[in-house]
């Protein structure tokens, strides 16, 4: 790490520069942050799963036609991606209340919604990313309309999937967030799917039991953060047969 130039550090990844142009390499961190970087705290072994797991995700979804900011996982804690300029825009998909809709609308968690709602949250820390409308994203040129209807689409195609890909290893998808970019070919660009998909933004619940296998239990003072995070790989079919946290360990020794 200490031998790339450094691009940014957020609260879970730090991105450098690439092998070349028009590339990044996204590092994952095992911070864990909540309630917009109010509560911190050091998951060992977080980064390594949710990069598997994000990769195993990206591929699928690149498999159907939904075009992502992925190539290639590099390491147990680094992916090459495409440089892309993110649009400030946080997409939030809602199958079953949770979380702060609930706050907002009284309702009670677990009560299924008649159909997905899609919200929009304007990116930033400063301002905990608060809710916002359509109007808004074109009234301060955020995105067009025409990337609203892409964002639109590309995250119920999202949800459809993932939905189904979850239902298989039984587990429900409550909701999750997304985040966009736009993919610059000379002046013209494409909309495309960038960050990440983890249990660090997913909200996912077993279907039988309820217990929940996502950051809820960093939230919520739960525990067994690390065992949530790889029953998920594990019912994916990807958890590296060596122990998870002996992998991190060597990675940040190597370091």
């Amino acid at each position: 790490m200490s031998r790339r130039n450094k691009i940014y550090e957020g609260k879970a990844k730090v991105l450098f520069e690439g092998p070349e142009p028009g590339t990044i390499i996204q590092y994952f961190k095992d911070d864990a942050t909540a309630f917009n970087n109010q509560k911190k705290g050091t998951l060992s072994g977080k980064g390594v799963i949710n990069n598997i797991i994000s990769e195993h995700i990206f591929k699928a979804l690149g498999d159907i036609g939904i075009p992502t900011h992925f190539i290639e996982r590099l390491s147990m804690r680094e992916q090459l991606i495409k440089a892309v300029e993110i649009i400030p825009v946080e997409v939030i998909i809602r199958n079953i209340a949770a979380g702060g809709i609930c706050a907002r609308l009284g309702l009670e968690e677990g009560t299924p919604l008649p159909r997905p709602l899609v919200e929009f949250c304007y990116k930033s820390d400063e301002l905990n990313d608060p809710l916002i409308a359509e109007e808004h994203i074109l009234t301060f040129g955020w995105a067009d309309e025409l990337e609203i209807e892409e964002i639109t689409h590309y995250a119920l195609r999202v949800n459809d999937f993932l939905s189904g890909l979850f239902s298989g290893i039984g587990i429900k998808l409550v909701d999750f967030k997304l985040e966009f970019g736009r993919l610059y070919e000379g002046d013209d660009y494409a909309t495309v799917l960038a960050d990440e998909i983890s249990p660090d933004g997913c909200r996912l619940w077993d279907s039988k039991t309820g217990e929940k296998l996502d950051k809820d239990r960093f939230r919520r003072d739960l525990g067994g953060e690390m065992e949530a995070y790889q029953e998920v790989a594990r019912r994916l079919g990807i958890l590296p047969s060596a122990d998870v946290t002996e992998i991190a360990d060597h990675i940040k020794k190597d370091s």
